[in-house]
């Protein structure tokens, strides 16, 4: 009887990492080891770019040599065009770590005469791997090989076996194309790359974002759905929402918010490290004010603060946080404090996000501040907004950056003071409104939640002044809360009242002091008569001890007289 074949499952599929930020996230490790990956996209979706990043970070960051075979641009070309993005490729093959082989399939520059093969192809392909040891490769266009023969079955023959011996080798190949159907239409369709990556470029609200799809990864899960991306000064960067999970690093570190008197209404000790807060209210409020704190706290503490403005520049928040005492030129100059303004509108959501994912990973700042996020709804609808907030609030809490994001909120504060609807969200929620009464405009402060943490549910006058944010209680009585010029009358009446009933207890305790003297002296006066009833009476306690003294005596007299007597007369006879 055979045995059963046991089919091992501790075997896992090995994996190249591209280095191109984002994309090793959601495929989990990079591009499958010693396969072919093909990547589809139409004219200027960054193929080339993303096929010689894969290339250039292999030899810069994990000493992997690569081979570029371009059959569409020419190695001046590639190199011009390259060297924006930070990759010397001249640099790379003068060290012998890069091979780049141009193969020209241009059809004026040949007369086919018969059948052909294209062996020389794969000498070509074959030499320049051998001449640097490569370990990974580009082919980049390949359809164009189709264009330039009119034999599509000896281009498909020789690809066939090209991707054969490349496999054979061991190399990690990324295969470019602009079409799928042309692919597909020449035999090259999706059963021969084991892993397929699309690009497309949409246009919505008049605006051009970059997206990317793992359409197929053959032996591996990967992140589902499509990636916004942006192409840099360095390169692809795209961020991998799908693949961001709600398991952060918690800490109980406390932070405070820059004013001493909400740091005492949230416990004492301000915001945990790695919280989001959301700061809502309407215009003028002092949303940018309460902000504007937090950054200067966090610099004083010698932390980085990168502040992304959507409606004011960096010079207009300068200028207008003097007005409350805060002055950021220096800690600008310190590199402690980076600005980020941009219009809503000007580019979309998608390129919004992945710009300040950037932004954030090169600055690596301890402190992020998105105001007003409300600003984005002229960009993107309620919901695409919603969505682009929740991914950047996971994106900073699994770096364990504090956020803090404003919200504009209408005239009518009753029922969706998170115009942007992600309150739920948040950490901590500090709303702030106006009130007008009496012909003046108040502020006022409360703190709707925080979380895991004791805090004031009370609210609080909100006062910019010269120095800064103060908050101050209010006065509730039997007709509502007093705030503004009211709660300094009540203050001023409250003074008078304190002073009134001072001079009162002062009087009270002057006649409670004069009736005690004057008991004191009726106590004393009554004292002495008693101290001379005692006098007497002791007195007259002598007086009649002595009497009967002296009555004792006279009665002893009066016993001895007749003895004495009789004594006298015996003694005369």
């Amino acid at each position: 009887m055979k045995k059963r074949r046991e089919i091992s499952t501790a075997v896992q599929l090995s994996k190249v990492p591209t280095g191109i930020e984002g994309f090793d996230n959601i495929t989990l490790g990079g591009l499958p080891a010693g396969r072919i990956t093909l990547l589809l996209g139409l004219a200027g979706s960054g193929k080339t770019i993303f096929g010689l990043e894969f290339l250039v970070r292999g030899v810069r960051q994990y000493g992997e040599p690569g081979v570029l075979i371009s059959f569409e641009e020419t190695e001046e070309e590639l190199v011009t065009n390259c060297s924006s993005f930070g990759f010397n490729l001249q640099e790379l093959v003068s060290s012998g770590k890069m091979a780049i082989d141009y193969m020209s399939v241009n059809p004026g520059e040949f007369i086919e005469a018969g059948r052909y093969d294209l062996d020389g192809l794969l000498v070509r392909i074959e030499h320049a791997v051998s001449s640097v040891g490569a370990r990974r490769i580009l082919l980049d266009g390949v359809p164009a090989l189709f264009y330039g023969f009119s034999d599509a079955s000896a281009v498909r023959d020789v690809l066939l076996r090209l991707y054969g011996w490349l496999k054979d080798k061991g190399l990690t190949a990324v295969v470019t194309a602009e079409s799928e159907t042309d692919m597909i239409r020449q035999g090259l369709g999706r059963s021969l790359p084991d892993c397929i990556v699309l690009l497309t470029e949409r246009i919505s609200n008049n605006f051009s974002t970059r997206y990317l799809c793992v359409a197929k990864y053959r032996g591996s899960s990967h992140g589902a759905g499509e990636f916004p991306f942006l192409i840099g000064e360095n390169g692809i960067s795209l961020i991998p929402v799908t693949s961001i999970k709600p398991a952060y690093v918690v800490s109980t570190e406390r932070i405070t918010t820059g004013v001493p008197q909400l740091d005492a209404m949230l416990g004492g000790q301000g915001y945990y490290r790695g919280n989001s807060i959301l700061v809502s209210g309407e215009a003028g409020t002092g949303k940018t004010s309460l902000a504007a704190h937090l950054a200067l706290a966090s610099c004083q503490r010698g932390e980085r603060c990168l502040y992304f403005a959507f409606e004011e520049s960096e010079h207009e928040i300068i200028r207008n946080m003097c007005s409350v005492g805060i002055d950021f030129q220096p800690w600008i100059k310190e590199g402690l404090l980076r600005f980020h303004s941009s219009r809503a509108t000007m580019y979309g959501l998608e390129m919004h996000l992945v710009t300040m994912e950037r932004e954030v990973n090169v600055f690596q700042p301890r402190v992020v501040i998105l105001d007003p996020v409300t600003n984005l709804l002229s960009a993107a609808s309620f919901n695409e907004v919603q969505i682009m907030v929740s991914r950047m609030i996971d994106f900073l809490k699994g770096k364990a950056i504090t956020g803090l994001f404003t919200t504009l909120t209408g005239s009518e504060f009753q029922e969706s003071p998170g115009e942007v609807g992600v309150s739920s969200l948040m950490d901590t929620w500090i709303v702030l409104r106006n009130l007008e009464m009496n012909g003046e405009r108040t502020r006022l402060l409360n703190i709707w939640k925080s979380r895991g943490m004791a805090h004031d549910s009370k609210v609080r006058e909100f006062l910019l002044t010269d120095r800064g944010v103060e908050l101050v209680d209010v006065y509730a009585g039997p007709s509502g809360i007093l705030t503004g010029t009211a709660r300094i009358a009540q203050q001023e009446k409250n003074d008078v009242e304190q002073v009134r009933r001072k001079y009162d207890l002062e009087r009270q305790e002057r006649l409670c002091l004069h009736k005690r003297a004057a008991l004191e002296a009726q106590i004393a006066a009554l004292r002495a008569e008693i101290e001379a009833t005692d006098i007497e009476m002791e007195q007259t306690h002598r007086e009649a001890e002595q009497y009967e003294v002296n009555m004792a005596e006279m009665s002893l007299s009066e016993a001895e007289q007749p003895g004495r007597r009789r004594g006298r007369q015996k003694k005369n006879s």
